[in-house]
């Protein structure tokens, strides 16, 4: 090997280093601004080839409107932020509410709370179970008629704390597909079930392009109380950012249904907006 050759290859492995560790120091940058703000940024997966890569994410493709006062921060390409807590309430001006339903749909109770948010021209988060929505997608076509926003619970309904991190991206991502199939759009919100979340939990459903939101108000409605008492705890809980969990299956919610119809027109007439965060459209 010549001389010339020699410095050659010494100066163009050089070059590969130098590049090597500027790609280093900016990942470093990028995860402390992420710790300093509360939150951890992960590389999304590449597109995988076959039928799935069509719902493969772009950087922008899931941005959530405003409307309630916060949206997702805006990331470099490729990457996206995943959240150390869920929200449990919204921001915004005046005072906007926001009625949650898990566990559904269930064919016996979900028509009667549709109709109910219909009759007041108000739209409502539905937070489904995969297996459920499976076999009720014509419920979700109506959701999605009728201008609410459907969020992922899981295909189960499991603790997620006690499974492994194949089995939470199981439970969410077949979710997301029949939420895509039925309401026709994938999901952007997802809530852990039993508010058992973990750092997996919120790591995966990042990926999969979702906010994780709890709740601020409980109605307790799953231990049927009474349709006085649900109804008196959500007045009672009433306020601006607020965020109601109830549930329009998973039991006999016939005092959901009932509570529902009692409350939301009280809540209207004490001049609440019970509103949903929407799609950014990009």
């Amino acid at each position: 090997m010549t001389k010339d050759q020699l410095l050659t290859r010494l100066f163009t492995r050089r070059r590969a280093l130098l590049a090597g560790a500027a790609v280093c120091g900016a990942a470093g940058t990028a995860g402390v601004l992420a710790a300093v703000n509360g939150e951890e940024p992960v590389r999304r997966a590449l597109p995988a080839s076959g039928p799935r890569a069509r719902h493969a994410l772009k950087p922008s493709a899931y941005r959530l409107q405003p409307l309630t006062g916060y949206g997702p921060p805006r990331t470099a390409p490729g990457r996206t932020l995943v959240r150390r807590e869920p929200f449990l309430r919204v921001s915004g001006r005046g005072s906007s509410m926001v009625l949650t339903f898990d566990d559904g749909p269930d064919r016996r109770f979900t028509p009667d709370i549709l109709d109910t948010l219909a009759k007041y021209d108000v739209r409502a988060m539905f937070f489904v179970c995969g297996a459920m929505a499976a076999g009720n997608r014509d419920l979700l076509s109506r959701m999605a008629d009728e201008g609410h926003v459907v969020g992922n619970h899981t295909w189960s309904h499991p603790m997620l704390t006690r499974l492994s991190r194949g089995r939470i991206r199981s439970e969410m991502e077949r979710t997301c597909d029949v939420i895509e199939e039925a309401y026709g759009e994938r999901p952007l919100w997802f809530r852990a079930p039993y508010g058992a979340w973990n750092r997996a939990a919120f790591q995966l459903g990042a990926e999969l392009g979702m906010e994780p939101l709890a709740w601020t108000v409980d109605s307790l409605d799953w231990t049927t109380p009474g349709t006085r008492t649900i109804v008196g705890r959500v007045e009672n809980g009433a306020a601006p950012g607020v965020v109601v969990l109830s549930h329009d299956a998973g039991g006999d919610r016939t005092q959901s249904v009932r509570a529902l119809h009692e409350y939301l027109p009280q809540l209207l007439d004490s001049g609440y907006h019970i509103t949903v965060p929407r799609r950014q459209h990009t």
